[in-house]
């Protein structure tokens, strides 16, 4: 497709020559370019190395090199003569300024290996990594070598903790023969009449018939010695590779360091643990402000969904300190946390929610400025996802397949998972006709489960003020025929949408950017009710509902609430609510002893959204002897129909409780017939 440089150069506000040969014969104009400083892009990733090198070679070569596929993701398809818009978008966002650097988690590897498993197949592996590496082996069975080359530790496995650089091995010593001392003369198989030891040098005891024929004959080495009592160890490894068939860590993502191979050990698993010696750094994903988490007050459990859709297992509970805990080393940045957060407590940070924003909205703005109609958002992955719509881009230029649509315009990600609500209905704001997040095998169950029900809810937001059509799609595909099909459909159908695009732009909160977002799709919405019913699952937003009856005005909700949606009144027994800041955690239900709240899942559309309303109120009630307030009128007939059973609270004791603190201390003091502890 031969390329338009005066649409790009008009789109992108920039007088751009067009060349056929730039890492060739025309490598001259990319040498000039990279002297005038500043940043450079290149439209074309396949020479990326040669243009480094290119770069090197050049002297007073200052500039910032980028580089920018257009061509797989438009090039390449049987829509290629109507997709400059899209190429004038992705040229756009390839001149926005790198993502600012955010802090790093440092890994330290000195190389210690740890081999779990079959002994003859654990020596396999070391043999091939050993000159890095300084190998381990816990033997599980298997016939080892005569000459024992490495450490061999055997027993029963107790626990496996940590990630690459730190993990803690934990076993117990539990056979006879203690494989330090052992010198592999097999002396004490050839003697034994049960055939219970192995060439793994341990004894099975279930055949072990005690003759201690092999005691005798290993009277030199002193290494069986059925006597000697189980003993646990630990030990400290950088690097861990498992052959049992079931894995030490059963999370879809296991730490950094530990690799699982029940079957043959791979080349590419031995080439990666030969590098894994060193310093490594890697971005920490994640900003958590404790003061907004919804998960805990005082021990109660709120929210936890952070906590169920982590993969990896790097998020726990601290109710305790009313805060969730995440291990930094064990995060691999899916951000799948970030995006079930209803209170935006936890953010993604690298890059940050208002960097994607602007991707977005320059993404969408160009295209719609070159002419570009009812774009669609793909959002991928930047590993299986990048690799799926490269190989359509060929599979097009070959006449094998469609293509990327002209209007599906690319979008990669660190991961799928790290993107939701609040950016899907800003790209929709921003003049996106569809959000469509491609998904692979390479995606953890919970995530599928998470993006589904937050699409569900964005879904219901959009229909629900008129937009007609489907907005949001989950697509899944492992091949490049299977991302072709469904792309094609996608670009097919036809959704509605805000008549004049937002300017808004994405702050780094994730509860102000909804507000934004859903404001600005309210004003252009064809319909308005007065609220949309959400469903239940994953809800950031709702009302709450009191039941009057029960409610004491005990204002435990109020104390329990992490948003400041619950509020009390200082000048009379009130409980208000501000719909806008509930986020639906169900502290405040939890929390209530007489259970009188019910969450209601919706989005209140009216201005009394933001305002507050009063729940429920009652008269306060007043001290029987000076009159002054000190609770609420149904507090304390509750609690005086509770205890006026009790043997303790009868007569004057009962009256008491209708006082304040002073006057009971007064009437305690002042009863003429009360029993005192001096009289006892």
């Amino acid at each position: 497709m031969p390329l338009q440089e005066k649409i790009l150069g008009a789109a992108l506000h920039e007088d751009l020559k067009l060349h056929s040969s730039l890492c060739r014969r025309e490598a001259a104009d990319f040498q000039r370019a990279i002297k005038g400083g500043g940043e450079v892009v290149v439209a074309c990733t396949q020479e990326k190395r040669l243009f480094g090198e290119i770069g090197q070679q050049t002297e007073g070569a200052t500039s910032t090199i980028r580089f920018v596929n257009i061509r797989e993701t438009g090039g390449w398809s049987r829509d290629a003569a109507s997709a400059m818009p899209k190429l004038a978008a992705l040229l756009a966002q390839a001149k926005l300024p790198e993502p600012e650097p955010v802090p790093t988690v440092t890994f330290k590897s000195n190389g210690r290996l740890l081999i779990i498993g079959n002994v003859q197949a654990a020596e396999q592996v070391a043999n091939a990594v050993s000159d890095v590496l300084d190998v381990t082996l816990f033997a599980q069975g298997g016939e080892g070598a005569q000459e024992r080359r490495f450490p061999v530790l055997g027993g029963r496995v107790d626990s496996l903790k940590g990630w690459l650089g730190a993990f803690d091995f934990a076993w117990t010593a539990n056979n006879p023969i203690d494989l330090d001392l052992c010198t592999r003369c097999n002396a004490c198989i050839a003697v034994c009449p049960e055939n219970a030891i192995g060439l793994d040098y341990q004894i099975d005891m279930d055949k072990c018939q005690s003759h201690r024929a092999c005691v005798k004959v290993c009277d030199a080495a002193g290494a069986i010695d059925f006597t000697r009592e189980s003993e646990s160890f630990s030990e400290k490894f950088d690097l861990v590779l498992d052959l049992r068939a079931e894995p030490a860590f059963r999370q879809h993502a296991p730490p950094q360091g530990y690799f699982h191979a029940s079957g043959a050990v791979t080349l590419p698993t031995i080439l990666k643990l030969r590098e894994l010696v060193g310093e490594f750094d890697k971005p920490k994903f994640f900003n958590y402000k404790q003061k907004l988490c919804a998960h805990s007050r005082n021990e109660t459990v709120g929210c936890n969904a952070c906590i169920e859709v982590c993969s990896a297992e790097a998020i726990s509970s601290e109710k305790s300190r009313q805060q969730i805990k995440v291990n930094p080393n064990l995060c691999v940045g899916c951000g799948a946390c970030t995006t079930v957060c209803p209170t935006g407590a936890i953010t993604y940070a690298y890059p940050r929610a208002p960097e994607q924003g602007t991707r977005l909205r320059t993404l969408l703005s160009t295209y719609a400025g070159a002419g570009g109609r009812s774009p669609v958002v793909l959002l991928h992955s930047q590993e299986r996802g990048q690799v799926l719509v490269e190989e359509l881009g060929r599979a097009a230029q070959l006449k094998k397949a469609h293509g990327v649509p002209a209007n599906v315009i690319p979008f990669a990600l660190w991961h799928t998972a790290s993107v939701g609500l609040d950016l899907w209905l800003s790209a929709v704001a921003f003049g996106a006709s569809q959000v469509a997040v491609v998904v692979t095998s390479e995606e953890a169950p919970q995530y599928i489960d998470s993006l589904k029900a937050q699409m569900a809810l964005a879904q219901t937001i959009v229909n629900g003020l008129g937009y007609t059509g489907t907005h949001f799609q989950l697509q899944h595909a492992d091949s490049a025929q299977e991302l072709d099909t469904k792309l094609q459909a996608l670009s097919q159908t036809r959704q509605q949408v805000p008549e004049k695009v937002a300017r808004f732009s994405v702050a780094a909160e994730k509860r102000a950017t909804l507000d934004l977002a859903i404001d600005h799709l309210v004003l252009h919405a064809t319909a308005r009710p007065e609220s949309i019913e959400l469903p239940a699952l994953g809800s950031p937003f709702g009302s709450i509902a009191v039941n009057k009856d029960k409610c004491t005005l005990c204002m435990s909700c109020v104390g329990a609430c992490p948003s400041s949606a619950l509020l009390d009144n200082q000048d009379k027994p009130q409980l208000r609510f501000i719909e806008k800041n509930c986020v639906q955690c169900g502290l405040c239900a939890t929390t209530c002893p007489e259970d009188a709240i019910t969450l209601q899942p919706r989005l209140l559309l009216t201005p009394e959204r933001k305002e507050a309303r009063v729940l429920n109120e009652t008269q306060p009630y007043e001290c029987i002897r000076c009159a002054k307030p000190f609770g609420t009128l149904k507090g304390v007939e509750v609690m005086l129909a509770k205890l006026s059973g009790h043997s303790m609270f009868q007569g004057a004791a009962l009256e008491r409780l209708k006082m304040c603190g002073d006057c009971r201390v007064i009437d305690i003091y002042s009863a003429e017939n009360e029993v005192k502890i001096t009289d006892l």
